[in-house]
């Protein structure tokens, strides 16, 4: 491919089509090492950025590292402006606008905070693992980070620096709040599982509702290593399952099973979600879309 590890292309460059410069290629191809190659024949040293790719085995700075904008672009002459690298590293920073399956901006609607404010936060606690507060907040672990849904002030907070601060994450308030507000029960796991199509509501996620995996795909499709990665470092549990399976633990009562297989001669890589059935009995079906959505952008951000 003509795009080099730093993002640029070369194949809308004039220097390629006269045969001036030949593309990088991404940091696992034939073409880094033959570029490596020259540039150490001809100028003595190679690219910091083309360099640190192929010794890293990632194809794409932006795209594929997680140390992105680092030293190799902060310290040197090109390709990117501090302007471009400092808005990089602010908005790597942030979440994605939260979207639903019709591209809408996610909304939490008052009602829910008012249902969770009347209920008992012990009973409700008791029913999804959480911890409780005096004043009616429940904390609990999403993934790695130590959430709070907050009913009194209506907000979410994550724990940073040793406190409580208050983050804009729609879609995971929303989730929560339809999951604390929806089970009146102790839903025990089932350890039977199911994928999407497996589900009872199975019918919702067709067309514009269709579980948007290829992100995920597009990001780790060649790069079953980056997966590995990013699923341990959201404190995915190994499983026993395609060629690289983990459970990531959302909520304490709700495993979502990441399953990965390579691309190969007959089938090209697919990655697909499974559920233990008891999933069915604590979130309906769109919430159940939003959270593998906010659980893929943890993915996409490791």
């Amino acid at each position: 491919m003509p795009t080099g590890p730093c993002g640029i292309n070369c194949d809308v460059c004039r220097l390629r089509l006269m045969g001036t410069c030949s593309s990088c290629g991404p940091g696992k191809s034939p073409e880094a090492e033959r570029k490596l190659a020259a540039q150490r024949r001809l100028l003595g040293a190679a690219c910091s950025i083309l360099e640190c790719a192929a010794l890293n085995r990632i194809d794409y700075c932006l795209r594929d590292c997680g140390a992105f904008p680092c030293e190799n672009f902060s310290l040197g002459p090109y390709p990117f402006s501090t302007g471009f690298l400092n808005m990089q590293e602010r908005r790597l920073g942030e979440l994605p606008p939260p979207l639903d399956w019709n591209n809408r901006p996610v909304q939490v609607p008052e009602e829910f905070w008012e249902q969770m404010a009347d209920r008992d936060p012990a009973v409700t606690s008791n029913f999804v693992l959480a911890e409780a507060d005096e004043d009616g907040g429940l904390r609990f672990p999403f993934l790695k980070a130590d959430v709070r849904v907050d009913p009194q002030r209506r907000e979410i907070q994550q724990r940073l620096e040793d406190r409580w601060q208050p983050v804009s994450d729609p879609m995971l308030t929303l989730v929560s709040l339809l999951y604390f507000n929806r089970v009146d029960e102790l839903v025990p796991l089932s350890g039977a599982l199911a994928s999407i199509r497996d589900l009872k509501g199975a019918h919702f996620f067709a067309g514009p509702h269709e579980l948007r995996m290829s992100p995920l795909l597009e990001r780790f499709g060649d790069d079953p290593d980056g997966f590995r990665q990013a699923a341990e470092r959201l404190g995915g549990q190994s499983e026993d399952m395609a060629d690289a399976a983990y459970r990531l633990m959302p909520f304490p009562r709700i495993p979502l099973y990441y399953l990965y297989w390579s691309k190969n001669t007959e089938f090209d890589a697919r990655i697909e979600v499974l559920f233990d059935r008891s999933i069915e009995r604590c979130l309906t079906a769109s919430a159940i879309w939003g959270l593998v959505w906010r659980v893929n952008v943890e993915l996409l951000r490791m």
